[in-house]
């Protein structure tokens, strides 16, 4: 034990001796043991005490340095300002009056000190071994009492003599218990420092409960020299459990205790809050693993086309340049079946944006026909049967005459002088128009009625314009890619018609802007001619992928160019050297190019060794032929059963027309009657009002079957709902005998799909009002029992 239980040691010391002689760990010496040398053991032990000394100084060396740090690291601020006032009033008065208890203190453990000096000299003279000492657990139970009683009365005195001051003004001496734990705490921080093993005794352990006063209960500890334990030096060389009771501090006990509380509380609660922040974590994470997946998996853009590319579907990513344009999803005014990743790949320079990067060619339009990634065979035992989706992309007074609904005094004839009117709603105007006139569901409808191909119009501004354009530049593109993946979602095969060039090939408000010619005619004939051959060269490298190969049956050229007004020769060298353009850039489609009004017989030996690679397309209508539109209802089914087929198989052979012919426009209009048709404010050749502004080309009489007054365009312009039964089979006759004339050439498509107010030319509304076979590949029709007439079916009708 430490040195001021060290008494209690002493007075036990001969017991103590004789206990250990018994207990065998040390033996008697016999007379046939040599005589010790004894000059030479008091030689050895003048060293040993010389060493003694010297490790005693540097201890107690350590003891001061150590003491500063342990008393600053575990004092409480108020102790420490305590032991500093106290500190400063012992250097004030050095007079003062010390305790007369720590005196006595003093002078016993001199006392102690010197009797261990005694028994070590009376063990050598013995020639013996220093004696070792079993600390017994009963006696440092009692060692420990006794203790904490004078440790309680010398605080109880101190207390009564000078009461503590305040934080502020402490002027109070330091009891020796609080030294001697001090002192102990020193020792702790030294016997770390050395390796060795040292426990805080808690307050249970000294004083305030039995287990060290019952045998068998104390903690061990190693057996050390008598002589250390008197010198107050055993704690160096305790082991296994606590230092001496005299280590013990309170105060020092109760802060361990709590922060070891506190920090035992909060690792608990901590690791709980750490489990479930790290499962609401990993669910999180989870969730967001997944959900970018599955993002990235149906938002893919395609990765075709050339050069390097930047795709993001975060509208922050989108370029500055880019931002409110078409090429940003965020300003689309719909976004269905579109990938809304940004992306600017481009292919020929025409954006993918809005394309996903897979497709599959499996499906078909209907049971006749096959599969799109599938051979169609031969056109002429397998023909065509297809519908135009006109007005959509290349927008027609006549289809959608709502967007026309202005003043005649305003001008707005066309797409260009539209989007002049229109100013900054035009993109607004015309974006919700594109989505919404044509959508998914009409293909699905087109394929359910046995339709197998699509046409779809569009013209060059949705690939490029020019100084001086009013055209909506290239939102119609998106459209249009749009339109095939959905073509190719039912199976439609389609033919390509770009349907406004450059200074337009015709003059008629279809093309874009109605009046004079400027393609390949004019003073920017030649750069429109070349403008509209850069045209071609962007958009055939774009759909000379693959992706498209299966999809794109026919590659259109220019509709219905006006070689009646334009130099025939300069058409066909333009169409040869679009031609070459489309297929060296790799389109495998056959090119189709427009008879230009010639007549079908005059195609012969024109433009010959291209084989079925180059496409002759005719539109046939009886309306807009002032020789065709007086003809009866009954005189018309016949021309279309006869004259129609004759032109029909004459064109097919090249030894009497050009060779390979589709007919890729007609209806079942039997009049000129519908608003818009003949260009807005025109009038109609109907009821002789057709006012082109030119004497030689307008029709100011009645051209009914009639020919008189009594000709008149109200039944004609009437709904469907109120069509006599007689009109409807006229109707469904006339349009089963086209179609049986126009399987003649390679097929054909119906003008058009859908319109506003035009049921006549609305294949849609004609299978709606039964005047059109519900299946196209089954009708009932038969050339062969023609009508002569219609009983009353009124010719004026």
């Amino acid at each position: 034990m430490a040195g001021r239980e060290s008494h209690r040691t002493r007075e036990r010391g001969n017991d103590s001796e004789r206990e250990a002689l018994r207990s065998g760990r040390y033996r008697r010496p016999r007379d046939t043991d040599p005589a010790p040398d004894i000059e030479s053991d008091s030689d050895h032990e003048r060293e040993r005490q010389a060493r003694r000394r010297e490790r005693q100084r540097a201890r107690e060396s350590r003891d001061h340095e150590s003491q500063d740090r342990t008393r600053n690291r575990t004092r409480e601020p108020r102790e420490r300002i305590r032991d500093q006032s106290a500190a400063k009033s012992r250097s004030r008065d050095p007079a003062r009056k010390r305790d007369p208890t720590l005196e006595r203190e003093k002078r016993e453990q001199e006392r102690r000190r010197q009797r261990a000096a005694q028994d070590r000299e009376r063990i050598r003279s013995t020639s013996r071994p220093a004696a070792a000492l079993a600390l017994d657990t009963d006696s440092e139970g009692d060692q420990a009492q006794d203790l904490q009683r004078a440790h309680k009365k010398s605080r109880s005195k101190r207390r009564q003599a000078q009461p503590v001051a305040s934080d502020s003004e402490v002027s109070v001496s330091v009891p020796v218990v609080v030294k001697a734990s001090r002192k102990s705490a020193r020792q702790r921080d030294r016997s770390k420092s050395r390796g060795r093993y040292s426990t805080t005794l808690l307050m249970d352990d000294v004083g305030a409960s039995r287990s060290l006063q019952e045998p068998g209960s104390g903690v061990k500890r190693r057996v050390v020299s008598g002589a250390y334990m008197e010198e107050g030096q055993a704690d160096d060389f305790l082991r296994g459990g606590a230092s001496s009771p005299g280590s013990y501090n309170e105060k020092l006990h109760y802060v361990n205790k709590r922060k070891h509380t506190e920090k035992s509380c909060m690792s608990w609660f901590t690791k709980k809050r750490m489990i479930i922040l790290g499962i609401v974590g990993a669910v999180i994470l989870i969730i967001v693993v997944v959900a970018v997946a599955v993002s990235s998996k149906k938002k893919a853009s395609s990765s075709s086309g050339s050069g390097p590319s930047s795709s993001s579907n975060n509208e922050d990513q989108v370029p500055i340049a880019d931002r409110n344009t078409d090429m940003d999803p965020g300003s689309w005014y719909d976004t269905t079946d579109f990938n809304t990743t940004y992306t600017n790949v481009t292919v020929g320079g025409l954006p993918i944006i809005g394309l996903f990067s897979t497709w599959n060619d499996s499906a078909r339009a209907n049971e006749n026909v096959p599969a799109l990634d599938e051979d169609w065979g031969n056109y002429t035992s397998r023909p065509i049967r297809g519908v135009n989706l006109g007005g959509w992309l290349s927008i027609e007074p006549f289809i959608t005459p709502s967007l026309f609904n202005y003043p005649l005094s305003n001008g707005i004839i066309d797409e260009w002088t539209l989007c002049g009117q229109l100013g900054g709603s035009k993109k607004s105007t015309l974006e919700k128009h594109y989505a919404t006139f044509i959508t998914e569901s009409d293909f699905k409808a087109i394929a359910d009625a046995g339709i197998d191909h699509v046409r779809i119009p569009y013209s060059y501004w949705a690939v490029e314009v020019y100084e001086g354009d009013q055209y909506l530049y290239r939102t119609s593109w998106r459209y249009l890619l749009r339109g095939l993946e959905w073509a190719r979602k039912y199976g439609l095969r389609v033919n390509l018609d770009l349907h406004g060039i450059p200074g337009s090939q015709n003059g008629w408000n279809h093309s874009g802007r109605q009046g004079l010619i400027g393609w390949l005619n004019g003073t920017d004939g030649a750069l429109n001619a070349q403008r509209s051959l850069d045209i071609h060269n962007r958009l055939s490298q774009f759909f000379a992928q693959d992706r498209y190969k299966n999809l794109i049956a026919f590659y259109g050229l220019v509709n219905e160019p006006k070689m009646t007004a334009l130099e025939p020769s300069a058409v066909v060298n333009w169409t040869q050297n679009a031609y070459k353009i489309v297929h060296d850039n790799g389109v495998k489609a056959p090119v189709v190019f427009g008879d230009g009004f010639m007549g079908l017989a005059n195609w012969k030996g024109i433009m010959t060794g291209y084989g079925n690679s180059l496409i002759l397309d005719v539109h046939q209508y009886v309306i807009f032929n002032t020789n065709q539109i007086v003809f009866t209802h009954a005189e018309k089914v016949q021309y279309a059963c006869s004259g129609w087929t004759n032109q029909s198989e004459q064109s097919m052979s090249t030894s009497t027309g050009f060779g390979p012919t589709i007919v890729a426009e007609w209806s079942q209009a039997d009049t000129d009657c519908t608003k818009f048709l003949t260009n807005v404010g025109w009038g109609n050749r109907w009821e002789g009002t057709y006012d082109t502004g030119i004497t030689s080309t307008s029709i100011l009489t009645p051209r009914c079957p009639a020919e008189n007054s009594s000709c008149s365009c109200t039944n004609a312009n009437a709904g469907v709902s109120s069509w006599s039964a007689e009109y409807k089979a006229f109707l469904k006759d006339f349009a089963e005998a086209q179609m049986y004339s126009f399987e003649k050439t390679w097929g054909w498509w119906y003008w058009t799909w859908k319109t506003e107010s035009a049921p006549q030319w609305s294949y849609q509304a004609g299978l709606a009002a039964g005047v059109l076979p519900e299946k196209a590949y089954s009708r009932s029709f038969d050339c062969s029992n023609i009508p002569t007439s219609y009983p009353g079916l009124s010719e004026t009708y």
